[in-house]
């Protein structure tokens, strides 16, 4: 007989706050189309400010043209986030005009994706270019302000060397999106969000950018632990001591330090957490908005919507109210 031999758990490897705040990360597909043009066209985007625009090029060429002009050749294979989306175009011909994508007629595929094709009779389909393309909302949670701090324009070829596994994904895209079979449209709109998250986790990994020098300081560990604490029990009545405490620090010492780092003091980051969240459950998940009060520690519904509408603008009801018209 063998001996038995303990094994003991594996230890888990210690994570970063940037990383374990991204374990949040999510995306929300809003809307996704195939796109089938026959060149010359132009493609102009913009009616959904402040969401998302993925675009995949399964087959032909197009060229994107952001909000500040530069252009971005983009071949059968190459996939492109526009992490805030805002007006851009797509085009056969670096200088062609746009025609507003609501101007173009749409057919349903499915209840999300739907079909756009502007491709003239008696001209060779083999010159077409097919898009799929997708609007999405993009949910970073504690992270919400990196997005202010990417690139208007992150292309999935700068990743391919470090996540290889990313092209077999868009391999399958470019068949699916070129043959149509049964369920195309649902398997290319999954595909679509797995590929985005790959392109902003491929960014945070690689530095953030531009943006390293916040996410450093975001990275000191003793104020990570501050932010971690929050993430994990964002209704409890914190105070500014409670959190110096978390961070071994004076409470000066770590508002100032707080302040520089996120922007904001450390009960107004508490707030803006709290609303994020209530957002994220009434809007997505139909919490009842007295439950999402209760569960971020607000002794009243009242309480709870004067705060909400002082970060967002809004009432809490607006918030399923715009999901449920994004989702019509």
């Amino acid at each position: 007989m063998h001996a038995s031999v303990a094994r003991s758990s594996p230890v888990p490897t210690p994570r970063d706050p940037v990383s374990e705040l991204l374990l949040g990360m999510r995306l929300y597909g809003v809307k996704y189309r195939r796109l089938q043009f026959a060149p010359p066209f132009g493609i102009g985007f913009g009616q959904d400010e402040g969401r998302a625009q993925f675009h995949f090029v399964a087959c032909g060429t197009a060229f994107l043209r952001g909000r500040t002009g530069t252009l971005h050749e983009l071949r059968a294979g190459d996939a492109v986030l526009l992490p805030r989306g805002g007006a851009h175009d797509l085009a056969s011909d670096a200088d062609g005009p746009g025609l507003e994508l609501g101007g173009f007629d749409e057919a349903a595929l499915c209840e999300t994706v739907g079909s756009i094709k502007s491709c003239p009779a008696g001209t060779c389909r083999s010159n077409d270019t097919v898009i799929f393309s997708g609007c999405m909302e993009l949910d970073l949670g504690a992270m919400h302000p990196l997005i202010g701090l990417m690139p208007e324009v992150m292309l999935v070829g700068t990743l391919l060397d470090r996540n290889p596994e990313i092209l077999p994904m868009l391999e399958v895209m470019e068949r699916e999106a070129r043959t149509e079979r049964a369920g195309f449209a649902g398997i290319l709109a999954r595909l679509a969000d797995v590929v985005s998250a790959f392109i902003v986790r491929g960014w945070v990994e690689c530095g953030c950018g531009d943006a390293g020098g916040w996410v450093e300081a975001l990275r000191d560990p003793r104020l990570g632990r501050v932010i971690a604490a929050l993430h994990r029990d964002p209704g409890r009545d914190w105070t500014v001591a409670q959190l110096a405490a978390e961070m071994g620090s004076s409470r000066s010492v770590f508002a100032e330090r707080f302040l520089t780092v996120t922007g904001m003091t450390p009960l107004q980051y508490v707030t803006e957490l709290r609303m994020r969240l209530a957002a994220q459950w009434i809007g997505r998940e139909n919490m009842p908005i007295e439950t999402a009060a209760y569960r971020l520690g607000y002794g009243s519904q009242a309480a709870f919507s004067r705060a909400f509408k002082r970060v967002t603008g809004q009432p809490p009801g607006a918030a399923r109210n715009r999901s449920l018209g994004a989702s019509a």
